[in-house]
């Protein structure tokens, strides 16, 4: 008989020490690094055929074999579509890339691929009995795990930097979470939630400090694959900060590879941040195992504003292994790069998504990424989460008044 889930156990990803999975876990026990969920793919590879996915809902929990919640009645639902995996010719041309495309995450329930974390992570956190999460975040997170804490009736604590974009402190707050704020970044942040969960009874899931948020993530990769007719592109893309997506999207064509749902060489993955928080980039640039702490942190793109993340030792692992690297791009770069997407593609990437894209810019400009290269970027949310990062100040005219010869005679948009 098949099984909802094919969930097993909980390794650590540094150590290796198992953990039961069917009780509350946080950090390994032995050495205090972050945990895997594992699950039985032998069985899961004689019981389930791919092809059973034909016939299911177009949505995140069509792959619930590979995702932790027991049954169905315990997943926690706001509408999680499979989110659109869209081809970028008019801009892959312009980076002279045959095959770009963009995994668009904007299209999530709370508009950020933090949708997915949230979603799986909140609902496993229901079915093991928590009541209360808090955790520390750079917005868009707290944002979701708000939201769901809210649907699965959880309270839900968060601390966030004050400059963190408004609108996710009010999505927070909109959700009935409390919400503190800190003048400084998201380790300050971190530091305040770990102290309150010291005093009382509440549960820390912050980046990697619970096992299910990269579940969620895992889901991207899955999907991606899917999408491409059960293939591998040759690059993967993607803005890091925590590094929860890039670890998810890895360990999920891991286990498709395992599978046999997928065959084909692992792609190389691209972490991307910010010229103003590179810790990863360094570490990557001196062949380091994990990254020192990145002082004074300062980005346009707020996502990825991590000076130093719990699991860098796992990310830079999957960087080495895959034969991938790690880019810079400075605000400068990412704010034009997503001007120039928009009018190419129509789309209104995050800050975070456009330091993707304008990454691998430069990676084809240096042939990194080749010509034939199958590359998918993601851009991890709406960019009308982040209306500061254009300047959308325009002339008034009076009724009556012409609109300039020089906009009517203009030349089309390249």
């Amino acid at each position: 008989m098949t099984r909802y889930s094919y969930l097993s156990h909980l390794e650590c990803a540094r150590c290796g020490h198992v953990h039961d999975a069917t009780v509350a876990q946080g950090l390994c026990r032995r050495c205090a690094s972050p945990l895997l969920a594992r699950y039985d793919l032998d069985a899961l590879k004689r019981e389930v055929p791919r092809s059973s996915l034909r016939d299911r809902s177009w949505e995140l929990w069509r792959y619930h074999e590979l995702l932790p919640s027991s049954a169905a009645s315990n997943e926690v639902k706001l509408g999680e579509v499979v989110t659109p995996l869209l081809k970028m010719a008019r801009h892959g041309a312009d980076l002279g890339l045959q095959e770009l495309w963009i995994k668009d995450e904007s299209a999530t329930p709370t508009s950020t691929f933090k949708a997915r974390g949230a979603a799986v992570g909140v609902s496993r956190a229901a079915e093991l009995g928590w009541t209360q999460i808090a955790m520390p975040t750079n917005g868009n997170a707290g944002a979701a795990w708000a939201a769901y804490a809210a649907r699965a009736g959880l309270r839900a604590l968060i601390a966030m930097p004050e400059d963190a974009p408004r609108i996710t402190r009010a999505e927070c707050l909109t959700a009935g979470a409390e919400v503190h704020l800190v003048d400084g970044v998201i380790s300050d942040a971190g530091a305040m939630i770990a102290d309150a969960v010291s005093r009382g009874d509440w549960v820390d899931v912050a980046t990697l400090k619970e096992p299910y948020r990269i579940e969620g993530k895992k889901t991207m990769g899955l999907e991606i694959v899917e999408q491409l007719g059960w293939t591998l592109p040759d690059v993967v893309v993607y803005p890091t900060g925590g590094g929860v997506g890039l670890i998810g999207i890895h360990k999920a064509i891991e286990e498709l590879l395992a599978l046999g749902w997928v065959e084909g060489q692992m792609p190389r993955f691209v972490a991307v941040q910010s010229s103003g928080c590179a810790p990863i980039v360094s570490a990557f640039e001196q062949g380091r195992p994990d990254s020192t702490f990145w002082e004074d942190s300062r980005t346009v793109a707020f996502g990825i504003n991590v000076p130093k993340a719990l699991g860098d030792f796992i990310m830079l692992d999957i960087l080495y292994k895959t034969g991938g690297i790690a880019v810079d791009v400075n605000d400068d770069a990412l704010l034009e790069e997503l001007r120039i997407l928009g009018r190419h593609e129509g789309l209104f990437v995050c800050p975070e998504g456009a330091a993707a894209v304008a990454a691998t810019r430069r990676l084809a400009e240096r042939g990194w990424i080749s010509p034939t290269d199958r590359v998918v970027v993601l851009n991890t949310g709406a960019g009308i989460k982040y209306p500061e990062c254009v300047d959308a100040d325009l002339p008034v005219l009076a009724p009556g008044t012409s609109i300039p010869d020089s906009a009517v005679h203009a030349s089309p948009t390249p």
